[in-house]
């Protein structure tokens, strides 16, 4: 069946290679994001080792399976070098001669073959930024040079991520990282693109415009001589012999200045006529392709959701501004947190965003709700009945987890989405944790949630008593795929209540929910209102929090 145009904002839950063959059509896309997890921080010896090595882990335990040179990376090569254009397999087997099979192989597989995907998705308008760092860029320019090809090649934009001294020092024997790595392609020569600006520097305008005319507007005084030898462009103007090169531009635009008074003439005949460059029609300074001017994410910062490897709101901004217009569609396929598509939503444009992990769907449904009222989206991919959810917790107890969590608006604990430590480590009987405001302390109380996606029995629930005992919470919160039992529901209401004090109301010390009521909609969690779970997202107000960068 061939994917159909999505005519609505939409998040899809799964493996991005899957979602864009089966739902994204050809040429539907303007604009195409994508910052795909990789660790630069690992050392290059361990992305280079072979299978064998013991420190041959995922980066992101999440793409575990898609980053080890195994079966699925073994299948992926052979279909690019079977079933890709002769280009592209040529590359890919030229790739894996010389580096060999290995973690940074798997990679640079994994990633091929979706790039095909998404310069297929594009229209022949369209651009894709790959938001990269030193680890693999250079193996990633080479892919995209042959998938896009090379004369679509547009910059390489440096964007400085860092601040202060960094990893510079004490036993460092090298510089200090500092800088991401965007690689800019169009689909083609006709991709749309918008300059932009910024601010002048003010330091740029003293030392410049420092004349000012009988009018009192502020000018600067510009060569008119060209750098270059122009035979066309030589000619005498009122009596004045022109520079060495010949004029920068043609006679038709020496009079159309001449005429707005924009033309300097020395009163010796031997000297050059120069231009009048005023401060109030300067746009603004062209933004080049070394972005130093967008600040990374602080601790401190209001946008900051605790998400490692977010992104700032101004530099997503910065690119769809500059590569699409309102309405288009904007697609990143690794969407995180879902900076892209928050941006894309601020400026109007339509959006899809792609991961692979309910932690993640989750995060992204809170933020756009947090940033935009009333805004309305479709999610594919999660759970809609009891049969779907017994199937992803079938595949994946740790993504049902993440998911079922989600259902409440828990935060999963156990480590960073995706550590090792996440899935593995010991969670002390709490899957999640929920906090809220209680007294006129100030102080937060927990409700803690523990997650079953198999067989429960009443020591379940005496344990999670024991939990939140030990742990001094307020609300324990058992959710369960299975039915509970007679003696689960009574060991539950003989824990009796938890009193808000501030809120005045008894609420069920533990509470049974399960994941075909959560569904449904017949139950929901009884607690004071929550607080402070996930960092919330600052309220966007249309037309307003603009960057200040002025369209050209």
């Amino acid at each position: 069946m061939t994917p159909q145009p999505i005519d609505e904002n939409t998040l899809f839950y799964g493996d991005n290679l899957d979602i864009l063959r089966q739902y994204i059509a050809d040429n539907s896309v303007d604009l195409v994001y994508l910052d795909p997890p990789f660790n630069s921080s690992r050392n290059y010896n361990v992305l280079f080792k072979d299978e064998s090595g013991k420190d041959s882990e995922a980066q992101i335990t999440a793409f575990e399976d898609t980053w080890h040179w195994n079966q699925l990376a073994e299948q992926t090569y052979n279909e690019l070098r079977t079933e890709a254009p002769d280009h592209i397999s040529q590359m890919i087997e030229a790739l894996c001669g010389f580096i060999g099979r290995n973690q940074m192989m798997a990679y640079l597989v994994m990633m091929a073959t979706r790039l095909v995907e998404l310069h297929r998705v594009l229209k022949q308008t369209g651009s894709l930024y790959l938001h990269c760092d030193p680890t693999a860029s250079h193996y990633l320019k080479v892919m995209l040079d042959t998938i896009f090809g090379a004369q679509n090649f547009k910059n390489e934009i440096i964007w400085k991520r860092k601040t202060g001294r960094g990893d510079t020092g004490g036993t460092s024997r090298k510089f200090g990282n500092a800088t991401d790595i965007i690689l800019f392609y169009g689909k083609s020569n006709a991709n749309t693109f918008t300059h932009l600006y910024r601010a002048n520097n003010p330091d740029y305008i003293e030392k410049f415009f420092k004349f000012v005319d009988e009018k009192g507007r502020r000018y600067a005084s510009d060569n008119l001589g060209s750098p270059s030898p122009r035979p066309n462009l030589t000619y005498e103007y009122k009596g004045y012999k022109p520079p060495r090169f010949g004029w920068a531009i043609s006679r038709e635009k020496m009079e159309e200045w001449d005429a707005a008074g924009k033309l300097i003439f020395p009163k010796n005949k031997d000297g050059r006529i120069r231009r009048k460059r005023y401060l109030d029609e300067l746009e603004g300074e062209p933004i080049q392709n070394i972005w130093d001017d967008i600040s990374p994410i602080s601790a401190l910062a209001t946008e900051r959701l605790g998400y490692p490897t977010q992104k700032p709101l101004a530099l997503l901004e910065r690119v769809i501004k500059a590569s699409s217009n309102p309405g288009d569609i904007v697609l990143d396929p690794f969407c995180g947190c879902g900076t892209a598509i928050a941006a894309a939503q601020k400026l109007d444009r339509k959006w899809i965003g792609i991961d692979i992990t309910h932690l993640s769907i989750a995060l992204q449904k809170y933020r756009l709700e947090a940033m935009f009222s009333g805004i309305k989206f479709k999610v594919r991919g999660e759970p809609t009945d009891l049969g779907a959810a017994r199937q992803l917790a079938q595949e994946d107890r740790y993504q049902f987890q993440w998911w079922a969590l989600s259902l409440i608006r828990a935060k999963p604990l156990g480590g960073q989405e995706g550590s090792k430590e996440g899935k593995k480590g010991k969670d002390r009987g709490i899957d999640g944790v929920i906090a809220f405001i209680d007294d006129a302390t100030g102080k937060a109380k927990r409700a803690l949630v523990q997650v079953k996606s198999g067989h429960v029995k009443s020591g379940d629930i005496r344990d999670l008593r024991g939990t939140v005992q030990r742990e001094q919470a307020a609300i324990g919160v058992f959710i369960t795929l299975e039915s509970p039992s007679r003696d689960m529901i009574t060991e539950s209401v003989s824990a009796g209540f938890y009193h808000s004090v501030g809120w005045g109301q008894d609420y069920p010390h533990i509470q049974i929910l399960t994941i075909d009521d959560l569904l449904r909609g017949r139950v929901q969690l009884k607690m004071p209102p929550q607080f402070g779970t996930f960092k919330q997202a600052s309220r966007v107000e249309k037309r307003i929090a603009e960057q200040p960068e002025l369209f050209g």
